[in-house]
């Protein structure tokens, strides 16, 4: 019997994440891209991170009201109209569950000097366990190292499969910008 994650287990942060948040410079501006229903949003600011969080339907993010420490843009990152975010760069740069690779560059290039880029989805091998199964929407092996090894330094590095909270193949990174 295969066990069914929780709303609670998909809405908790990413482990992952949560390992690298502490990389990231103290007060620094994040970006929180692709951010769904914010549940990195909700981590970064219990960490006193200032957050930009961008997502196609910002209606999603739960609770940013009345925080004016969040600033929240809508954006189809993926309608051809450029990246939303051209000339601004944050101390940390976190993705999760999400893949468009016209726009790896510019997430890359979003990291600040010193600043540090934590992001994780699915890889090639995930069809097996059902969405996303698109190659589109799965990295390729070593996919994340070669898109970041020429301008960031790499913390950490996983590929594979893991269990929870649920069955998937995924690729991990952390990698920092040196201070020039």
């Amino acid at each position: 019997m295969t066990k069914t994650p929780s709303h609670a287990a998909l809405s908790a942060p990413s482990p992952w994440v949560s390992r690298f948040v502490g990389q990231i410079p103290a007060g620094g501006q994040v970006l929180d891209l692709a951010c769904g229903g914010g549940r990195h949003t909700r981590l970064l600011r219990r960490h006193g991170f200032p957050v930009t969080a961008v997502d196609i339907d910002p209606s999603r993010l739960a609770d940013p009201a009345g925080d004016p420490e969040i600033e929240v843009i809508a954006a189809d990152l993926e309608a051809g109209a450029g990246w939303p975010l051209a000339g601004r760069t944050f101390a940390g740069v976190v993705v999760t569950n999400y893949l468009h690779r016209p726009i790896l560059a510019d997430i890359v290039g979003a990291v600040a000097p010193g600043g540090v880029l934590i992001y994780e989805t699915f890889a090639a091998g995930n069809e097996r366990f059902g969405k996303p199964n698109n190659p589109d929407f799965l990295l390729r092996p070593n996919e994340l190292l070669e898109v970041v090894l020429p301008n960031l330094t790499v913390i950490a590095y996983e590929h594979g499969e893991e269990r929870e909270p649920k069955p998937a193949v995924r690729q991990k990174i952390c990698a920092v910008r040196a201070v020039t």
